[in-house]
């Protein structure tokens, strides 16, 4: 069986990539089509994004999806927007600054990556994070970005009274 070969690219331009494709598909694009390809997002399929021709000639297929299992309130396409606009706009200023954002693993999967920047937003009284991920698993012949609501309790900040073990 033929296995497809697999390269690296540093983690920085692999970001500038992913920053820009969410920012195509569903900031810059025409509302009318991002919310088409938010609504299959919703209901739990990946959504081809496009091909991207890499410096050596290969072409690597992006897909995204979107796990809103702790999504607090109501999920809608203005709530997601806000949260991804947020995103691409804290990943973006850390790759300008050139920032090293920490990546997390999985821990038997290193195709399995989620970035350290989160994106906090308030919609209708509730606080949602979102984080992004990635999975490049070459035996789907893909990478997946994975858009990701994580539960916000876990970024609560301690009261003052609490951090002090009062």
């Amino acid at each position: 069986m033929a296995q497809n070969p697999t390269r690296s690219i540093p983690r920085d331009q692999f970001l500038t990539i992913a920053v820009n494709l969410l920012y195509k598909a569903f900031l810059e694009n025409r509302r009318t089509e991002a919310k088409n390809v938010f609504r299959d997002l919703a209901t739990g399929r990946s959504v081809h994004l496009t091909n991207v021709v890499m410096e050596d000639k290969s072409q690597v297929r992006f897909d995204v999806a979107l796990d809103h299992s702790e999504f607090r309130g109501k999920l809608n396409f203005g709530a997601f927007r806000s949260s991804l606009a947020m995103l691409v706009a804290q990943l973006s200023d850390a790759l300008r600054a050139g920032k090293d954002i920490k990546v997390f693993s999985e821990q038997n999967n290193p195709d399995n990556v989620v970035f350290g920047l989160s994106a906090a937003t308030e919609e209708e009284g509730e606080v949602n994070v979102m984080v992004l991920g990635a999975d490049s698993n070459a035996a789907r012949g893909s990478i997946e970005l994975r858009l990701q609501y994580l539960d916000p309790a876990q970024f609560a900040q301690a009261s003052p009274a609490n951090a002090s073990g009062a």
